[in-house]
Formats: structure tokens, C-alpha cells, sequence
């Protein structure tokens, strides 16, 4: 792994091979404004445009978004949980009726 992808030097290494984030976003068929929010938010397909372009994994030049995590409320476990809470829920209402 060499050095920390920055967002100057992704740039950078966009312009020195004559592209820019709205021409990649015209390449690849993605919303030019999903392209340039890449920095403020999750953008799979913005990351992994980018990320072909330059050759590298999109955990390289994004790594506090790698590895995608699920969110807790789908969860297997969660899920488990919230199956059991309603046989237990509709095991209790059969009683009452």
C-alpha cells in the first residue's frame, strides 16, 4: 500500500490524467452531483468509479467506510430477537382471548 489517499490527491491524480470528477461521472453514467458529494457521504458507485479509474480498491482511497457494515437493526441477531418478542406477543394474546 503506498501513501494516504487524500481527497487533493485523488484529484490530483485525476488531472494528471486529464479527467475530472464531473468528466468521470459522464464516463460512467453517474449523476455528476453524486460524484462530487463522494467526499461528504457514502457513494458506492462515485467510490468505485473512482476507484477503477485509478487502479486501486475503493477501501484505499475511502477507508473509514470499508468494510460496509449493516446496520444493527437487520442484523441476524436483531432479527432473531424481534421474530421471538412476536411469537412471544402473539403467544400471550392467545392466552388472553
Amino acid at each position: 500500500m503506498g501513501a494516504t489517499w487524500t481527497k487533493p490527491r485523488i484529484k490530483c491524480a485525476l488531472e494528471e490524467r486529464g479527467m475530472t470528477l464531473t468528466g468521470l461521472a459522464d464516463l460512467k453514467g453517474i449523476n455528476p452531483s453524486v460524484m462530487r458529494n463522494v467526499w461528504k457521504r457514502p457513494a458506492p458507485s462515485a467510490e468505485q468509479a473512482l476507484a477503477d479509474y485509478l487502479g486501486v480498491r475503493p477501501a484505499e482511497l475511502f477507508p473509514d467506510r470499508y468494510p460496509r457494515r449493516r446496520s444493527r437493526i437487520l442484523s441476524a441477531e436483531n432479527q432473531e430477537l424481534i421474530a421471538r418478542e412476536k411469537a412471544r406477543r402473539a403467544a400471550d394474546g392467545e392466552i388472553a382471548a
